[in-house]
């Protein structure tokens, strides 16, 4: 079969991916902040659609390229192997995008496939690490970068899946309740009701009915400010791995287009 070289198609869904990726924490953080169950899950079911072609796009490219695409062997370099360091973690990264692209439109718990991410993530960031070590590419230190961005993107989505769960598992409005005053029953002292108190009691006569107590009250919802401080962080770490990406591409995109290898 003859070589086709797709890397920097490859490279160009990375960058979509964060794009897209951010674009929904953005979203899901907005709706939590209003307090809406319901925005949350229309943001999630919405960028399932094209989370889930990404996915599916990188993962058929990266079997693809674990069975039948062999990069071309060059004497004396590391090259050969390129397949095994490219395609072994970029089809975690299409895998990853599948199994939370099917979550969100399916109403799922995220913390399991945030767990999946977690541990594609960090077997990214020990790829990365290794093909630095052996100067595996011909920009290692670029290379490094890419993986640990998108190692981080992976490990750090984990606790965010966690919060959104917790989120969604409480759409009364009481997910950080623990944050605000608890409800409380409030009623006026009655000196009426005092009087009849010591009132003596009249058999056969029915005592008066006790001055109905005030409804409770709830204290006005707001997100807790670490969950606004971790999303920005997280969505920081999103946007590198977006630069990384964007910079990889613009690196690699010549030298592809001019003479593939």
């Amino acid at each position: 079969m003859a070589f086709i070289d797709f890397l920097a198609f490859q490279e160009a869904l990375l960058l979509i991916a964060t794009a897209i990726l951010g674009f929904v924490g953005l979203s899901v953080w907005w709706a939590m902040r209003q307090n809406d169950a319901t925005g949350v899950k229309s943001a999630l079911k919405s960028g399932a659609v094209p989370i889930g072609a990404i996915g599916a796009i990188a993962t058929a490219l990266a079997v693809w390229a674990e069975t039948t695409w062999p990069f071309p062997a060059i004497q004396g370099t590391n090259l050969a192997s390129y397949n095994i360091f490219f395609t072994d973690v970029y089809l975690l990264f299409g895998m990853t995008l599948v199994i939370l692209a099917v979550t969100m439109a399916l109403h799922l718990k995220l913390a399991y496939a945030g767990l999946f991410a977690f541990v594609a993530g960090a077997v990214t960031m020990g790829y990365g690490w290794n093909g630095y070590i052996l100067h595996m590419t011909k920009e290692p230190f670029e290379t490094l970068l890419l993986y640990l961005a998108f190692g981080g993107v992976g490990i750090f989505s984990f606790p965010a899946t966690i919060m959104t769960d917790h989120f969604l598992a409480h759409p009364d409005g009481t997910a950080f309740v623990f944050d605000n005053p608890a409800p409380v029953a409030r009623s006026r002292p009655s000196f009426q009701a005092a009087s009849r108190a010591a009132q003596p009691v009249v058999p056969g006569i029915a005592p008066e009915a006790s001055e109905p107590v005030a409804p409770t009250y709830r204290a006005k919802f707001h997100l807790p400010l670490y969950v606004s401080l971790y999303t920005g962080f997280f969505l920081l770490v999103v946007g590198l791995a977006g630069y990384a990406a964007y910079a990889y591409l613009l690196a690699t995109l010549p030298g592809h287009l001019i003479a593939a290898p």
